[in-house]
């Protein structure tokens, strides 16, 4: 009988290493190299396979493509980030920080879609059925006909969905827990999470089921486990929110069958988690008048605008080395800004302190804030406060140049509908701005302009 061949995983990155080590030499991770069978799990195969394939048909590009079916949860802002509702036999990947409301939203999703008369299927492998039962109680849910089950093995979940009518959602919540008796590891592990989501997934193929899989996440923000999964799932989403807002987003970063980068916002209630429809209004709803280092940006998020305030803080700095804290921004971002206003605006704002924070915990990654960044900063510096009913946007270039941007014509609708009556923005802006009568632009081409009118308000010091 031949030796069974074993390799070695690191439980951190999924790097595959032929002997053990105490150190990972992909991800410098100590002590997580562990001993597993490459050909055990469901669907592994211990010898090689010999003989002929059979031959494939050849189809040409071009075809007819029907758009694939929708199944509508009842949750429009959920609705919104799969790209219009879930697909039969798709496999979808949410994860997020402990405590967030994963479990929360996937149970009222689970309810309503079981209200509209859809066959569905909560399996818990962290929670037992009363605590689910309780949860469901708090948020209203208990008589909704959602079949409940508390369950870890993948052998036993598989016959169990087997054994009757596909359902139209299964979730399971979560992947880490899951295990299979035909992998030698613990649960958790890379290859234990791999091969209960392959299987998991092989049934949604198979049947027309919709699979939604929970994930934890690690330090960094990203889902534990082997990359492999979010490869593997036909979307991913991420649930976040800062523990100290009631706000939540649910961030689409991958959607084999919508558009990513697409954003739902749900505000966190004793009742459970709200849609919000319109989350401009709730993030620019406690907005101080005159009040100097604040500037309202009018950004994307996916196809959907969104109005965000930012403020910053500049203060006399005691340190030797002056202190720059983001909060929802990127660091890097901002020290180019201030290298771009203290070399080309001659803003002195190197040996200040500087804080700089988004609004109602929302994170922006698009380059699109640097002037409404650029106004707070010179606003904060020389205590003159923006106009109350101004927006700014557009993307500022280490020249000093004011570059345009995308999605202007709905950046600028979005400000106007909710009264915003100046925007200040690329000189491109212009040709963007026809049908709409209530709001002005005021075209800046470099950043100099700007500064030289927000100086020009500032009140004057006393000597």
């Amino acid at each position: 009988m031949a030796k069974q061949k074993l390799q070695y995983v690191c439980q951190n990155c999924g790097a595959v290493t032929p002997r053990w080590g105490g150190k990972c030499e992909a991800c410098n991770a100590w002590n997580t190299i562990i001993e597993e069978n490459p050909g055990a799990g469901i669907g592994g195969a211990s010898k090689r396979m010999v003989g002929k394939g059979r031959v494939m048909e050849l189809v040409p590009l071009e075809g007819e493509t029907p758009e694939a079916p929708r199944i509508l949860c009842g949750i429009a802002e959920l609705d919104r980030v799969t790209g219009g509702g879930f697909v039969p036999g798709s496999a979808l990947l949410v994860g997020g920080d402990p405590g967030i409301g994963k479990s929360t939203i996937l149970l009222q999703a689970a309810a309503l879609m079981a209200k509209l008369g859809r066959r569905v299927v909560y399996i818990s492998g962290e929670e037992a059925i009363a605590q689910v039962r309780m949860r469901a109680q708090r948020l209203g849910l208990a008589d909704a006909p959602v079949s409940l089950a508390a369950e870890t093995s993948v052998e036993d979940i598989l016959t169990t969905l087997e054994a009757d009518e596909p359902p139209h959602l299964v979730i399971l919540d979560s992947i880490q827990t899951l295990w299979t008796s035909q992998v030698d590891s613990a649960p958790g592990t890379v290859t234990q999470v791999r091969t209960a989501a392959q299987a998991m997934i092989r049934y949604a193929k198979k049947t027309g089921t919709t699979i939604i899989l929970v994930g934890h996440v690690t330090k960094d923000g990203q889902i534990a486990g082997p990359r492999v999964v979010e490869h593997m799932v036909d979307a991913v989403f991420y649930f976040e929110g800062e523990g100290g807002h009631q706000f939540r987003i649910m961030r689409a970063v991958k959607n084999r069958f919508g558009p990513t980068d697409e954003i739902g916002v749900f505000e966190m209630t004793g009742g459970g988690l709200r849609e919000v429809s319109n989350p401009s209004e709730l993030f620019l709803g406690e907005r101080k008048a005159n009040n100097p280092g604040t500037a309202v940006f009018a950004g994307m998020e996916g196809t959907r605008p969104v109005l965000v305030e930012i403020q910053a803080l500049v203060a006399p700095s005691s340190l030797g080395t002056p202190r720059r804290a983001v909060v929802g921004w990127d660091n890097s971002r901002l020290a180019m800004v201030i290298a771009v206003l203290e070399t080309h605006c001659g803003v002195k704002i190197g040996a200040n302190d500087v804080y700089l924070n988004i609004a109602g915990g929302l994170r922006i990654a698009e380059p699109a804030a640097d002037l409404a960044v650029a106004a707070a900063l010179v606003s904060s510096l020389t205590g003159a406060p923006l106009p109350q009913n101004s927006v700014y946007f557009g993307e500022v270039s280490l020249s000093g140049a004011i570059r345009s941007v995308t999605h202007t014509q709905a950046r600028l609708k979005e400000a106007e509908k909710l009264g915003f009556t100046l925007a200040t923005a690329p000189e491109a802006t212009q040709d963007n701005s026809s049908g709409l009568k209530e709001i002005t632009i005021n075209s800046t081409a470099d950043l100099t302009g700007m500064v030289a009118r927000i100086a020009a308000s500032a009140p004057q010091r006393e000597a």
